[in-house]
């Protein structure tokens, strides 16, 4: 992977292939719709306690949902 440092994330492909939508998804999380789609697009970093929640939902662990990439990681 190119580029800096950064957290990406898987969360828009989970929600999409649990057929959920934003707004439903932000329900289940307790966070506004705002804050998926923020999440979704990278402009937002969760806090460690709604990462726990987000992995629980997908029933998944949070390295699977999020993925670190350190500067000059491949």
């Amino acid at each position: 992977m190119e580029g800096g440092e950064g957290l990406k994330n898987r969360l828009e492909e989970l929600r999409k292939a649990r057929g959920m939508t934003q707004e439903e998804l932000a329900e289940a999380l307790e966070v506004s719709r705002q804050t998926v789609g923020s999440l979704e697009n990278g402009r937002y970093n969760p806090s460690i306690l709604l990462a726990f929640r987000i992995a629980r939902l997908f029933e998944t662990t949070i390295e699977e949902v999020f993925l670190y990439e350190e500067e000059g990681e491949e």
